[in-house]
């Protein structure tokens, strides 16, 4: 960046002096209808938005790098450099042009980064835009997250850092805070260190001290124990932190903001960051939202109720007073088979939420207005429709969404029923609100009949018919005679314009009219902008309440949403209940469902004390994996309140899912395939009990075949004998199928195929006992595997096999037993046979002590 210097020109300093506040930001520099940016950002902003690199002008000797962007069409720019990672701050003109000697006055109003976004071209309607802040304290982690666009601010204490992580990726803020703090940065893993949108904020503004006063001060209170949080000091720094920050970049008191909310972890189903990933919940493996369960689940009739969805989806709730009520809710809707008619009078609310949000901070638009009313109108008709319904739920919901008809009337007395975008271009308050403003405009629109007037007028006493009164914007009001008629124009005309072939002038009437009208419509534009923000703060007398009644609007769409889905889908109620376990009839994979062309098969699970580990074995693409994945999701869905894929589902407490399902090389960090499968099963093994839901696909294949088999032999029994949590294992060890021998809660399952011809059919059947074989080679077969490959390897496999059969048939004093703790130890009885034989000398028996001897080696083996 170019240094100030005299040798700048007076505008130049000002935006040098305003860049040096900013220097991690792009600067939006307003010049008249255009936002400019100089020097490096131009440089910068003609990459990213492939604009035009000029130059304006020299400054301090050197051409000054220039690019710019129309004012009127800025959303569009700022929502490709926010998705690119940018923060722009945004310099207005805030002086009077007429009174300014030198520059006119500008400053920042806004600094618009991917965390505090609230502008609705930049935002995306159905997911949250999250802005979140970790500290430490006392070995404890504080993490605070802020949704600007609605209000919602919530904070937790963590205890460890996988907790953070899975926390991290639950929420996945689009701007991350972390104190500019060394310790703490050598804590925090890469994959949040490496997380696009993350700031550095210092520290200071994290200070615990300083931070619980910024929030007392914010919510009026004398300390923070009504919102949970007066003992954790981590968690008031986070959230202090991330308050000021939003603050300062929006440049506002952010009143929207009523309360802070303290929540526990061991409050809902625990889902780490690899869990969330394999399930497939609201993103797909590849990043996208296709084929996710939010995508089959998510048909809402308002942008605020698909982002709760979503959370509910992500955060299921272990209290099941809590679930049941939301699937009461849900059967009552089903029973009174009015969700139609819920839905369709929901579409006509829109997005409360974030509307109330930007009337809060006045950015909202007018037809934000003119859609909040309509959302105020139709809440007496919704009000009808929740009077038939009996359940608890649904008549708390009713209470909160409220009715609002005052404010109803106002907006639509007030908001004209098509308005422009802005208030600025006018024309936004009806007609017959306001006198004073009718009055302006009377006087505006009276103007057309007084201009043909004047102009006969003239005519008659001119005696030039082709005389005409005209506008244009450069030079007001004139009246226009041709060159020809010069001589006859009256003495009293002052000659204003001269083009080649007529003649412009004005007369004092005119004049007085022109400052008249001028006076008039800009007298109006004030007028309406001043109405306008009376609006506004009448609107935000009542916010809190309007906040309330947005968010119980946000949940009953949930619920009606679901309760369509249930029907749609033939989903079943769960049943929870406080005994360990979980029984499932029928349950079937919503999502490959789906996509199928093929009818489903579903198939049964049963979890209880005589069956926590169940072994599953059978081919490739047999159908594991989505048995698997299909439990996780019928047990989160459950537990989020939704009906689920079953017949009949059971399920008792569950603390936390587990899923450890494929892996891939981690290149970034140096590790292998292997290594992260072992990463992932380790946490598993740390953080599992004996209430979580866990899946465990293909352990051990990774490595040699010994040390995998041993592996999964020895993290099988782990499961057996100490977590004793809910495990499906999925594998193709068949040695594992004898661990259901020796352990009294470990159960064998396997999904089947049929072979015809060298051919497979899948059966996607579960069934008790392990499979009879693998199918590897005729899997291949199907996956376009070269006949000569596959041929080949038949050869080899009959091999291997005869080899098999040949070791089997050795003398026992060949055998050894297999010892799954990592040694090959010599059998006893082998050993004993052996040092009988070796102390025999066959050459000093008889026939008869031959016979004898041989009598004793056999009863010594039976």
């Amino acid at each position: 960046m170019a240094e100030k210097s005299t040798q700048h020109t007076p505008m130049m300093q000002q935006y040098l002096a305003i860049k040096a506040e900013h220097p991690t930001h792009l600067l939006f520099y307003r010049m008249g209808d255009f936002y400019e940016l100089f020097y490096e950002d131009a440089q910068k902003a003609s990459e990213l938005l492939d604009i035009t690199l000029t130059a304006r002008g020299k400054s301090g000797g050197q051409p000054i790098p220039m690019a710019g962007i129309p004012h009127h069409s800025a959303d569009g720019y700022l929502a490709k450099l926010v998705k690119l990672g940018e923060s722009v701050a945004i310099c207005e003109q805030v002086g009077d042009p007429a009174n300014s000697k030198g520059p006119v006055e500008r400053k920042v109003v806004r600094i618009i980064t991917p965390g505090t976004l609230v502008e609705e071209a930049l935002l995306e309607d159905h997911s949250e835009n999250l802005l979140a802040a970790i500290t430490q304290e006392n070995q404890l982690y504080g993490l605070a997250y802020l949704d600007v666009a609605s209000g919602r601010f919530e904070a937790t204490q963590l205890e460890s850092v996988g907790q953070l992580n899975a926390e991290i990726e639950r929420l996945k803020p689009s701007e991350l805070l972390l104190p500019d703090d060394d310790l703490l940065r050598e804590i925090l893993p890469e994959s949040i260190l490496k997380r696009a949108g993350l700031v550095r904020y210092p520290a200071w503004h994290f200070e615990s001290k300083s931070a619980k006063k910024r929030l007392t001060e914010h919510f009026g209170t004398q300390d923070l124990m009504a919102f949970g949080c007066d003992d954790k000091p981590a968690v008031s720094s986070a959230a202090g932190g991330i308050l000021h920050y939003a603050k300062t970049m929006l440049q506002n008191a952010l009143e929207h903001i009523h309360s802070l909310n303290t929540y526990r972890t061991d409050d809902t189903l625990v889902l780490d960051a690899i869990s969330r990933r394999n399930l497939e919940i609201d993103t797909n493996l590849n990043g996208g939202t296709l084929h996710t369960l939010a995508s089959i689940l998510d048909h809402s009739a308002t942008a605020m109720g698909s982002r709760m969805l979503k959370r509910w989806l992500n955060q299921p709730l272990r209290n099941q007073d809590t679930v049941n009520a939301r699937l009461d809710a849900i059967e009552e809707m089903i029973a009174l088979q009015n969700d139609e008619l819920l839905h369709q009078s929901l579409k006509k609310i829109g997005d409360m939420e974030r509307i109330l949000s930007r009337v809060a901070l006045y950015s909202a638009r007018p037809r934000d207005l003119l859609q909040l009313g309509r959302g105020l109108n139709t809440l007496p008709d919704l009000q009808t429709l929740l009077a038939s319904h009996q359940v608890e739920k649904l008549e708390t919901l009713a209470q909160q969404i409220a009715t609002y008809p005052q404010l109803a009337d106002l907006l639509d007395q007030a908001i004209t029923d098509n308005p422009p975008m802005l208030i600025r271009d006018g024309g936004v308050i009806a007609e017959g609100y306001d006198a004073e403003l009718d009055e302006l405009r009377n006087l505006k629109n009276e103007a057309g009949d007084y201009l043909l007037q004047l102009e006969q007028r003239e005519r008659e006493r001119t005696g030039i018919n082709t005389l005409k009164v005209g506008y244009n914007r450069v030079h007001g009001y004139y009246i226009e005679i041709s060159k020809l008629h010069s001589a006859q124009v009256p003495a009293e005309y002052v000659r204003r314009q001269t083009l080649k072939a007529q003649e412009r002038y004005i007369i004092p009437e005119l004049k007085s009219f022109e400052d008249k009208i001028l006076s008039a419509g800009e007298k109006a534009l004030a007028r309406e902008k001043w109405l306008y923000q009376q609006l506004l703060e009448t609107l935000n007398q009542s916010l809190s309440a309007l906040q309330q009644s947005a968010r119980a609007l946000s949940e009953l769409d949930v619920l009606v949403n679901l309760a369509t889905q249930a029907m749609r889908l033939n989903l079943t109620r769960p049943t929870l209940t406080k005994q360990p376990g979980l029984l499932i009839s029928k349950g079937r994979h919503l999502t490959v469902e789906a996509v199928s062309n093929e009818p489903f098969i579903p198939n049964d699970t049963r979890f209880d004390e005589q069956r926590q580990l169940q072994i599953i074995t059978g081919p490739n693409m047999g159908g594991k994996s989505t048995y698997m994945r299909q439990t996780a999701l019928i047990t989160l869905m459950a537990f989020m309140g939704s009906f689920v894929p079953a017949d009949s589902a059971e399920i008792g407490p569950i603390d936390r899912i587990f899923t450890r399902i494929g892996a891939s090389d981690d290149l970034t960090s140096g590790r292998s395939t292997f290594m992260v499968e072992m990463t992932e099963t380790a946490n598993i093994l740390h953080h599992a009990s004996e209430q979580s839901l866990i899946l465990m696909d293909e352990v051990g294949r990774g490595t040699s075949t010994f040390d995998g088999l041993a592996l999964a032999w020895a993290i099988a029994e782990h499961m057996a004998t100490r977590i004793q949590g809910f495990c499906l294992f999925a594998t193709h060890y068949f040695e594992l199928t004898t661990l259901a021998e020796q352990f009294g809660n470990t159960v064998n399952v396997h999904l089947d195929a049929i072979e015809h011809q060298d051919k497979i059919v899948f059966l996607h059947q579960v069934q008790e006992g392990p499979a009879s074989q693998s199918y590897g080679l005729q899997v291949a077969a199907l996956a376009g595997v070269p006949q000569a490959v596959i041929h080949s390897a038949k050869q080899h496999l009959a091999k291997l096999e005869n080899q098999t059969i040949e070791t089997s048939q050795t003398t026992a004093l060949d055998q050894v037993q297999f010892d799954m703790f990592g040694s090959v130890q010599p059998d006893p009885q082998a050993e004993a046979l052996k040092e009988a034989l070796q102390a025999l000398n066959p050459d000093e028996m008889t026939p008869k002590m031959a016979l004898e001897t041989l009598y004793q080696l056999k009863a010594t083996l039976n």
